[in-house]
């Protein structure tokens, strides 16, 4: 078997996670599209939101990251592998 230099590519089969959320955490999430698109320029769906916002949430967390230390996580190439709808 040949020594590639390109490890095997992770599992990149997308996970669909359904939510329920309050109806203010709602509300919020649909101000803050319309910020973005204002930011922005361009309208995009609280669930294409949201995968980004909890990738960012996640790589921001130290005590996450400390507790992860070791561990290898699967990369989510920008949080496009677990769409939430």
């Amino acid at each position: 078997m040949p020594n590639l230099k390109l490890a095997k590519l992770p599992d990149r089969k997308p996970v669909k996670i359904t939510i329920t959320v309050s109806a203010e955490l709602n509300a919020s999430l649909q101000a803050y599209a319309a910020t973005y698109r204002e930011t922005y320029g361009d309208a995009e769906e609280v669930s294409e939101l949201i995968p980004y916002m909890v990738e960012q949430f996640l790589a921001a967390d130290r005590a996450f990251a400390k507790s992860q230390k070791g561990i290898q996580a699967p990369r989510t190439n920008g949080g496009r592998e677990a769409h939430v709808k």
